[in-house]
């Protein structure tokens, strides 16, 4: 059953792509449209045949669309967001599909209009591939999808939203943005900071080693480089857009390291068994929550 009649979707990369798909196989619209301003993406958009139409341009869907997803980097979004507001049809819903949201409230409260439903929103599911054709209609099953609408937005808006999500398999959340800038930053911001500086460090070690680094890749090691293969430009808009979580979290995860130095230096095995087992039972809280399997090397399989 449709949820809205016409839906446009900014950005056929990954996101922009399995929404697409996942809203085509729940039937969840009338007619899907998908703009990306890359004439190759927009090729394989339509060899893919998961829209109804595919433009370069969002000026040929925007006046139609009752909802209109930006699937673009944050960055983008601040490029193209006047002209998408101004463009919209009065009672559409503008949403978007970022990993921050604070800033992208901020980005759009200068020229929001009272007749558009502003909610910007947040699917937690994503892979290390990027493109049109790393999409898949299962992305989002069993996923957390956050929304952060402000107190006054149209209830029955933020409840059409939800329900989409909800048919898409997701489990939907409404939060603070804020907050959620927050908790983004700690589950999944600083994680690929991480990842990126571990992965940058092992291969300036490759000269020390001799190219040992990748020969004797380990599971651990493998997993921060699947991380690390992510979308830089997305990441990079990411980490300075929200810079305020990011940084608070990367002061504690300094200190909680340095802590750890110190044990490993002084040989404290307590304090290293001790820290270790509790974030051994956090993993399992996350594999109890469905959020991940317990099979090893990521439920990879071979």
């Amino acid at each position: 059953m449709a949820i809205y009649d016409n839906i446009l979707i900014i950005g056929g990369g990954l996101i922009g792509s399995s929404v697409a798909r996942a809203i085509k196989a729940k039937d969840a619209t009338v007619k899907l449209f998908i703009v990306d301003v890359s004439s190759n993406a927009c090729g394989v958009l339509r060899t893919l045949d998961i829209a109804d139409g595919v433009s370069e341009k969002y000026d040929d869907f925007i006046e139609a669309a009752d909802l209109v997803i930006l699937a673009t980097p944050p960055s983008v979004m601040k490029h193209i967001g006047e002209g998408v507001v101004t463009g919209m049809k009065a009672g559409a819903t503008l949403t978007d599909v970022a990993s921050i949201k604070l800033d992208i409230v901020r980005t759009f409260e200068p020229y929001m209009r009272d007749d558009i439903h502003f909610i910007p929103g947040h699917p937690i599911a994503g892979t290390e591939n990027s493109g049109p054709a790393a999409g898949f209609a299962e992305l989002f099953e069993e996923r957390w999808c956050i929304l952060t609408p402000s107190e006054n937005v149209d209830e029955d808006a933020v409840e059409n939203l939800k329900s989409l999500w909800e048919a898409l398999g997701s489990q939907v959340a409404l939060m603070d943005a804020r907050r959620h800038d927050v908790v983004l930053a700690t589950t999944s911001h600083v994680p690929h900071l991480i990842a990126y500086t571990l992965v940058g460090t092992a291969m300036d070690m490759e000269t020390v080693t001799r190219n040992d680094v990748v020969k004797y890749s380990a599971g651990g090691f493998r997993d921060f480089t699947r991380i690390a293969a992510s979308d830089p430009q997305m990441w990079r808009d990411v980490f300075l857009q929200n810079k305020e979580g990011v940084l608070e979290v990367v002061d504690r995860f300094i200190e909680d390291l340095s802590a750890l130095k110190r044990a490993i230096r002084w040989d404290d095995g307590e304090t290293l068994m001790k820290h270790f087992s509790k974030t051994r039972d956090i993993r399992r809280n996350i594999v109890d929550a469905g959020q991940d399997t317990d099979k090893p090397d990521f439920g990879r399989e071979g």
